[in-house]
């Protein structure tokens, strides 16, 4: 009975310690959603086209960047190296998430 009260008094705790962050408003500001291929292929118009979706229900730009290159790497790296604030996003591919550091030292 003991660890029973015990839990719920924790999950209860943690649900009033998370409440600010639920009322947090997201985007505050434009979104940049970078690409990891060239304009104009299959996954800028899916990136493209979720965009404009998200832009209409969020009233917030979805800006689409495409940063091809280096099998991905090019624009999986500038997201990497982004504020984790959360408005950079990436649209990209297994390759350089699960493939790519097997294959690139660096």
């Amino acid at each position: 009975m003991n660890t029973l009260i015990r839990t719920a008094l924790a999950l209860l705790a943690s649900a009033t310690l998370a409440a600010p962050a639920w009322s947090q408003a997201w985007p505050a500001k434009p979104v940049r959603v970078v690409v990891a291929f060239t304009a104009g292929g299959t996954t800028d118009i899916l990136a493209r086209g979720v965009g404009q979706q998200l832009t209409e229900k969020l009233k917030q730009p979805f800006v689409v960047d495409n940063k091809p290159g280096a099998g991905g790497n090019v624009g999986t790296e500038m997201v990497v190296r982004a504020a984790p604030d959360g408005y950079t996003l990436i649209v990209n591919s297994v390759g350089p998430i699960a493939v790519n550091p097997t294959l690139f030292p660096s």
